[in-house]
């Protein structure tokens, strides 16, 4: 799929204050203590995908700076696509290059970032010409979306293709 740009000051603060620490303050860290720092943050990504109930075979994180690269075998494409906004919406990552690969082969999603003002059915209104289809954006990002009211500005959602 490749490379995927996210807003790194937007999103779930997974990494607690740790991720928010100024460039300078990274400095003064020994070469020990960020890569603990590192190691802490490539395991609780691993946790989000490993909580999400999304079975991906060979699952392996890596993490560098501000970009997290992703391997494994996902059963669906919508299973990959979830794996890449699950990691990519959360504060401190800019990018997650995909290197996943997938059993089933199917078309993909288009990708849509959040902006203030928006709502489920105003993207589904765009997207799909009626905002009553909605849902079909909330189902396909589950579980990142726990309700459709509760989106914000910033946020990547994937928005499937129409059978």
């Amino acid at each position: 799929m490749g490379l995927f740009s996210f807003l790194k000051n937007a999103g779930a603060k997974l990494f607690g204050m740790e991720a928010e620490k100024n460039d300078a303050e990274k400095a003064v860290l020994d070469a020990a203590a960020a890569e603990t720092l590192r190691q802490q943050k490539i395991s609780a990504l691993t946790s989000v995908v490993n909580a999400s109930g999304i079975c991906i075979s060979d699952l392996s994180i890596d993490l560098q700076d501000d970009v997290v690269t992703v391997y494994g075998t996902a059963e669906s494409v919508a299973d990959k696509e979830k794996v890449v906004l699950m990691l990519g919406n959360n504060t401190g990552i800019a990018t997650v290059d995909d290197r996943m690969s997938v059993v089933t082969p199917e078309p993909e999603s288009d990708f849509y970032v959040v902006k203030s003002g928006d709502s489920l059915s105003k993207i589904a209104k765009e997207y799909y010409g009626d905002m009553m289809k909605y849902p079909i954006i909330f189902e396909a990002n589950k579980p990142m979306l726990t309700d459709p009211d509760l989106i914000y500005p910033g946020q990547v959602l994937r928005i499937p293709k129409l059978s």
